[in-house]
């Protein structure tokens, strides 16, 4: 006797950040033992697949994602699975996105109570991928798959000088390399003139204003960590270094609350060179371009 052909459409978030992936475990009832899953699940009639995510993502974790554009599909077929109490037949249809939670998000828990999901976690990834951690396939297919988001990005910066010191910034816990220093500047936004781009930047980060003069040198940095959204990305930044010329009366103050910079200062040259104020690579490419100009 032909077992009841049952479609079920599921929709998961493949979260990992600083070689860690939120997983959910699967209650024992189901799973017949330890078994850790993405976080996600079924469709509800009418809704959108990436609102499903966002909805399972929090029941099953207490968090909030954000969803990208785009899924990759997979499919499983389970012959004799065991629905409601009778063996049917089931064709599963698993739409799987790259999703994201906040740097400050709390610890993860599960928040809907007698579902399929008993507990919620940061597992390393190295624990899943040497068959530590016991998971689905569906976690080994997705992993396979899964890249970081390409994040290219062109930014402006400056390099001003006072004496023996240079007017620097330090990036907040919400930036890449929190606690080092770095040029005041930043991302230049879409159609926006570089020069401008600075001014603009120079009032947020340090609250002054500035003659911004020639390119003393094109910077770039390319590696994969955590943006200050939560996601994962595969970061190439490219860096116009302006000269620029500040009042010599100016008093560095951060303007923008809760942004990547959490301090902006004069600091000497002697404690960039002798290391006791970390910088980024950046700062010393400018000095060098600053000091073969001069």
């Amino acid at each position: 006797m032909s077992r009841p052909l049952v479609q079920r459409v599921a929709a998961y978030a493949v979260i990992v950040r600083d070689g860690r992936i939120l997983l959910s475990r699967i209650a024992e009832r189901i799973a017949q033992g330890e078994m850790w899953t993405l976080p996600g699940g079924g469709l509800e009639r009418g809704e959108e697949p990436r609102a499903a995510v966002v909805r399972e993502v929090h029941e099953e974790t207490g968090l909030r994602a954000t969803v990208g554009e785009r899924a990759r599909v997979y499919t499983f077929h389970q012959p004799a699975a065991w629905r409601d109490g009778r063996r049917v037949d089931v064709w599963s249809v698993r739409m799987v996105y790259d999703a994201w939670v906040p740097v400050d998000a709390p610890a993860p828990h599960v928040v809907e109570v007698d579902g399929s999901t008993v507990e919620a976690a940061w597992q390393p990834l190295a624990d899943v991928l040497d068959g530590t951690l016991p998971v689905t396939a569906l976690v080994r297919e997705a992993l396979a798959d899964h890249e970081a988001a390409r994040h290219q990005r062109v930014a402006a910066y400056a390099l001003a000088r006072r004496g023996d010191a240079v007017l620097l910034t330090r990036i907040s816990a919400r930036g890449a390399h929190p606690g080092s220093w770095t040029l005041p500047g930043g991302g230049i936004d879409h159609g926006e003139q570089p020069r401008r781009a600075l001014h603009r930047e120079l009032r947020e980060e340090c609250g002054v204003e500035a003659e911004v003069g020639e390119v003393l040198e094109v910077h770039d940095v390319h590696f994969t960590g955590t943006a200050p959204t939560g996601r994962r990305e595969d970061f190439h930044g490219v860096h116009l270094v302006f000269s620029a010329t500040v009042a010599p009366d100016a008093r560095p103050e951060v303007g923008e609350v809760d942004g990547t910079t959490d301090a902006a200062a004069w600091v000497p040259l002697a404690d960039i060179e002798s290391g006791a104020v970390p910088v980024l690579d950046v700062v010393r490419a400018a000095l060098d371009a600053d000091a073969r100009r001069g």
